[in-house]
């Protein structure tokens, strides 16, 4: 058992922090808050009257079993929140819609706003900005974001660079897109699609660009397992409330307040992203040479050639093999002399 808790905690960092510490909070909210008013369940009403150092191992325990539950769910918790898994047809498209609007809005006033800042425009430029400021309201927007501060507008930006760059990659929700830019990056540069050769990426790259996408996502799991922990109280919190129907209205604001804060930890899961972002572009950056190396290939001297090699590359690994699969063979690194 020590070596498993050793194991556990000397190299997985990531699930402790990521998964079992807000499994915890969210422990500690159900114990202090909901378990009390459940006293006509057997189980806790004996929990109730354990000593203080069992009631901890016990919330402990939970707490750990919980986490690694939770974490082995983790594609299905995400799903959804992406837009995934859970999604009628119709929801999906007017979702997606919805954010390609977004999307189309934040590309108007970025560029309205670099127009109107700018010292002088040609009559080119003038029918744009009246074509980005068609009404009031559109003018009324760029007005405020000219009153913005450089550190305002910047936001702006980053909130248009949490979208992919191509349409048809687009999602119906905030977190999907904000996560789908970083899948995506690759592939856009490189034709090196990244989810297709993430074990390989993992497996070659430097320590420092391994451990940075590790740190990175710890708090995006944070998040969301926060957000599933409070929804999965909040319901404990109405199911007593029915069913053992205890006379105080302590379970009304708990569920109340837990729902209200779900909101915040989504909005945080996207901020979140960004840092995700940034050490997955830095991980398929360097790790392509070491990647192609490993593979047996020579990165091309040019970024068109790159960009087919990946794309040959990839193929073969997702696809069944075809006879066309021998052009990789342009790429392939010289075998050195027999001995």
């Amino acid at each position: 058992m020590t070596d498993i808790a050793k194991g556990i905690l000397g190299g997985g960092w990531s699930l402790v922090a990521g998964w079992i510490v807000p499994t915890a909070l969210n422990v500690l909210v159900f114990a202090f808050f909901v378990l009390p008013h459940a006293r006509t369940v057997a189980l806790t009403d004996r929990l109730a009257t354990a000593s203080a150092a069992n009631q901890s191992l016990v919330l402990l325990g939970a707490a750990a079993v919980l986490g690694l539950a939770l974490n082995a769910l983790q594609v299905l918790l995400f799903r959804p929140l992406e837009g995934y898994l859970g999604w009628p047809g119709w929801a999906f498209t007017w979702g997606r819609d919805r954010q390609l609007g977004k999307r189309a809005r934040l590309r108007d006033r970025i560029e309205a706003l670099k127009l109107s800042s700018a010292t002088t425009l040609t009559a080119e430029d003038r029918a744009r900005l009246s074509a980005l400021t068609p009404d009031r309201a559109a003018a009324r927007r760029l007005d405020r974001d000219r009153r913005r501060t450089a550190g305002q507008r910047a936001l702006l930006r980053e909130r248009l660079r949490r979208y992919p760059l191509d349409d048809g990659q687009v999602l119906p929700t905030a977190l999907g897109n904000a996560i789908r830019r970083t899948e995506e990056y690759g592939y856009s540069r490189y034709r090196l699609d990244s989810q297709v050769f993430w074990h390989e990426l993992d497996a070659v790259a430097a320590e420092p660009a391994r451990r940075a996408v590790e740190t990175a996502r710890v708090g995006l799991d944070f998040f969301v397992c926060l957000l599933y922990g409070h929804l999965l109280v909040a319901a404990s919190a109405v199911v007593v409330l029915a069913v053992a129907r205890p006379a105080t209205p302590t379970l009304v604001v708990v569920a109340l307040v837990l729902l209200a804060l779900t909101p915040l930890w989504y909005r945080l899961a996207i901020t979140t992203t960004d840092g995700y972002a940034a050490a997955v572009r830095a991980l398929v950056n360097t790790g392509r040479e070491p990647l192609a190396t490993a593979m047996g290939l020579r990165l091309p001297p040019t970024l068109a050639a790159e960009r087919e090699m990946w794309s040959l590359a990839s193929k073969l690994v997702r696809l069944s093999y075809h006879e066309k699969a021998v052009d990789l063979d342009r790429f392939r690194a010289r075998a050195g002399p027999a001995e």
